[in-house]
């Protein structure tokens, strides 16, 4: 996978978590969701990725 793949898949995946607690309901797992959030975004692979194109631009 290119780092741009791994960018827009984190974003993809970060963008459902966020849909799924802006869904009208009871809010008691504000934790939760910041654990998924940063699970996604913390990913070693996504980190490479996104410094390496940082990088290059």
């Amino acid at each position: 996978m290119t780092d741009e793949q791994l960018a827009l898949q984190a974003v993809s995946d970060a963008q459902r978590i966020l849909e799924k607690y802006l869904e009208p309901r009871p809010r008691n797992n504000e934790r939760i969701i910041l654990d998924k959030l940063v699970e996604v975004l913390e990913r070693p692979d996504l980190l490479v990725a996104v410094h390496r194109m940082q990088r290059g631009s």
